[in-house]
């Protein structure tokens, strides 16, 4: 990390959709905020700044991830606050929103201080704490959100655990907006859930293992969406898998209902089938799907039914993921490969440039009622640089997350977050 400094950032292609902005241009940055915009090789730099010349570079307001899982405090041999913060830069995020589940839960205010004093210590990234919805996320009784609210957190979710209890999830729907609170659905029936650990079809069969059928998903946004619609209240759905969950929240839209949705890499990357032979760096919940969901969270992507990529980053160590399928933890880290394979999409013609980054920037900032989200002069300097054609290989050497728990280790990819500030300081260079 560095600084804050007079940095001159020249020649890149500025895409702001903020500001409906997509072109070469300069971005001149002193004390932590953008000073000016201007066009490319229209600005100067001060006798004590440094110029760096992004030719071929996409130069973007700074990527948001709403959604990961940090581990502290608690689980701290899979992921602390200082080495998630640090992989997020990593991968080009200036920010993330991190889930309650830790140990203890972040039900209070005692948890959400300590969260953010030790995010402030690293410096990586910024970092929104997610409050529950329930204390200790039992389902039982709501937690105090006024209490989450002026420690400051940001929305409220049991994520990893559904709220079963619909009364329970109306009640947290009307306080949480009570309370400024985005309330985030995870959305699972867990009696179609239970003891699943893949997609439920003819593969699942084939493997014998037990299969979580996609109505699992769809049946609980199902009753969510309704539930935001009776109370007129904003809901949030997280991690998104399958045809019918896109579906649903296309068609709730359509009929006004306040709810955006998020889904994560890869889903729409991969499919069952990186199961394999039982390889647990394929094991989430929700579960990889068919390649018809696929597609179909492609279209979702596309047409604006789903509004951001989130990576649900969800470290766990080989204690979690070297053991028989059955038992191997959920979850796959996400942070470090985000980028490149979002990128896929805009190579395939899925996304525009303009769409990505309002996906993976502008939409979760306006989601989760934060800054960032843009570049204009005056606005904090949170920017992330993308070398859109730069090729690696993502090893397990070069993972700086904790743990290394990817289905896309090995993998070649294309498209990689270069340089990563957050107010003005770097907190991510790529080595040349």
């Amino acid at each position: 990390m560095t600084s804050p400094q007079t940095l001159l950032l020249q020649n890149g292609r500025i895409i702001d959709p903020a500001n409906n902005l997509d072109g070469p241009g300069d971005l001149l940055l002193a004390n932590g905020v953008i000073q000016r915009r201007g066009k490319a090789g229209s600005l100067s730099c001060p006798d004590n700044g440094k110029t760096i010349d992004l030719r071929g570079k996409w130069l973007v307001p700074g990527l948001i991830d709403m959604h990961v899982h940090l581990r502290e405090p608690g689980e701290e041999y899979k992921e602390t606050i200082a080495s998630g913060t640090k992989a997020a830069a990593a991968g080009g995020f200036t920010a993330v929103a991190c889930m309650p589940n830790t140990k203890p839960v972040n039900d209070n205010q005692a948890v959400t201080s300590l969260i953010l004093t030790r995010a402030a210590a690293a410096g990586y990234a910024r970092v929104y704490p997610v409050g529950a919805i329930s204390n200790g996320s039992r389902g039982t009784e709501l937690a105090e959100y006024g209490e989450l609210k002026k420690a400051g957190a940001v929305a409220v979710s049991d994520d990893g655990r559904p709220v079963v209890n619909s009364q329970l999830m109306r009640r947290a729907l009307e306080y949480s907006g009570n309370h400024d609170l985005l309330a985030i659905s995870h959305a699972e029936e867990v009696s179609l859930s239970e003891n699943g650990v893949m997609n439920e079809g003819a593969l699942s069969t084939r493997l014998g293992l037990r299969g979580i059928p996609s109505a699992a998903e769809s049946i609980m946004i199902y009753r969510d969406l309704a539930l935001a619609e009776y109370v007129n209240r904003p809901i949030h759905i997280a991690h998104i898998s399958a045809r019918e969950s896109v579906d649903l929240i296309r068609r709730a839209k359509k009929k006004g209902c306040k709810v955006t949705a998020e889904t994560a890499p890869h889903y729409f990357t991969l499919t069952e089938e990186a199961v394999g032979l039982y390889n647990t760096r394929a094991k989430m919940n929700p579960p990889l799907r068919t390649a018809d969901d696929v597609a179909a969270i492609r279209d979702g992507l596309r047409d604006g039914t789903i509004d951001a990529i989130a990576t649900d980053h969800a470290p766990h160590s080989v204690m979690e993921k070297d053991v028989e399928f059955d038992q191997a933890a959920n979850g796959i880290i996400g942070l470090e490969t985000a980028v490149p394979l979002a990128m896929a999409l805009v190579r395939e013609n899925v996304l525009s440039p303009v769409r990505l980054i309002e996906l993976l920037s502008v939409n979760p900032a306006r989601i989760l009622g934060v800054g960032g989200g843009t570049l204009s002069e005056g606005s904090p300097a949170d920017i992330t640089v993308i070398d859109p054609e730069k090729i690696f290989v993502y090893t397990k050497e070069r993972v700086v997350s904790k743990n290394s728990n990817s289905p896309f280790l090995g993998w070649e990819l294309t498209g990689k977050a270069v340089l990563t500030l957050v107010a003005g300081k770097i907190t991510f260079s790529e080595p040349e």
